[in-house]
């Protein structure tokens, strides 16, 4: 590996959660007034009700929505702030200690976890896609893959797995893409989106 590598690595790796957390809060944020907007309405139009398959409304409305008694995006609005502040660190000049690179990965596999189990509802339980709620989705599968390869690469979790983080790391966009096949393959299975979305389109 060369001199520039690893600062390649942190600038890269800066970026994306910089930009990931952005659009994982503003996703939040976005869910958060249309769930006002409920509260407000019951029968509110909401920006993202595109269909009966393509809508944050059901999401919204049901028990999987406020898993923890309150609206699952108050989650976000605190949480995506976490990778947009450890980048501004890392661009600036921060330098973070294993432990803490460890408890951060730990804290993102865990939204990766809530964000896997938030598809299979809203797939297999409530039938629809949230538009939001996908970009969610989207930016944490980015950041899980981005930091745990990134940490592995680096050492934080062992020499052992050095090796094969080094390995892998040059793979994350064929693993991003992948993840998402996997969850459009079983949406498409489930739901049959595409023909709904060319309803949309046509």
């Amino acid at each position: 590996m060369t001199d520039a590598a690893p600062q390649q690595k942190r600038l890269s790796t800066a970026i994306i959660l910089i930009v990931t957390g952005l659009l994982g809060w503003y996703a939040s944020f976005a869910l958060t007034l249309d769930k006002f907007a409920v509260l407000e309405n019951p029968q509110a139009d909401l920006d993202c009700n595109l269909s009966v398959l393509v809508q944050c409304g059901a999401n919204l409305a049901s028990w999987q929505g406020a898993l923890l008694g309150f609206p699952n995006p108050v989650l976000g609005l605190g949480g995506f702030v976490a990778p947009i502040a450890v980048g501004v660190g890392l661009l600036a000049g921060a330098t973070y200690d294993r432990w803490f690179w460890i408890a951060f990965n730990v804290g993102v596999a865990g939204a990766l976890g809530f964000c896997i189990w938030l598809m299979s509802q809203s797939i297999f339980s409530l039938g629809t896609l949230c538009p939001w709620c996908m970009l969610v989705w989207a930016v944490t599968i980015i950041m899980f893959w981005t930091l745990t390869l990134r940490n592995a690469a680096v050492g934080v979790f062992g020499a052992g797995l050095e090796r094969v983080g080094r390995a892998l790391y040059s793979w994350i966009p064929a693993l991003v893409i992948g993840s998402y096949l996997v969850v459009a393959i079983v949406a498409q299975l489930r739901l049959d989106f595409l023909t709904e979305i060319a309803i949309m389109l046509g």
